[in-house]
């Protein structure tokens, strides 16, 4: 009986730090898109395939299959934001579609 409510206890921990590694690789993908797309040379198209390049690559394509673009003004400074949709990993790395959102903003180069 113990030993049942230890593995339960340490499944959910698994599980949660799962669910942690997820979120912050996809919040670091959308950061880095976000810089990315703000270069003198690049735009908002550069910026969301970088950001699917880097979620492909960091975990898998299926969770870079909704990856969008848009302005958004912060404190009157004009930034690109990245916005990820990706499932959130409930046993494994599968899990429901479109429970999990994250953003990544960067400031516009002058």
């Amino acid at each position: 009986m113990v030993g049942a409510l230890a593995t339960v206890f340490f499944l959910a921990i698994v599980q949660l730090a799962l669910v942690l590694h997820v979120r912050n690789t996809l919040i670091d993908a959308a950061a880095s898109g976000a810089r990315y797309g703000t270069l003198a040379d690049r735009g908002a198209g550069d910026a969301r395939e970088r950001t699917t390049q880097l979620i492909g690559a960091a975990l898998s394509a299926d969770f870079a299959r909704d990856v969008s673009t848009g302005e958004a003004s912060y404190g009157g400074i004009r930034t690109l934001e990245v916005t990820v949709r990706a499932p959130l990993p409930v046993i494994g790395l599968i899990g429901p579609t479109g429970v999990l959102e994250v953003k990544g903003h960067a400031a516009f180069q002058p």
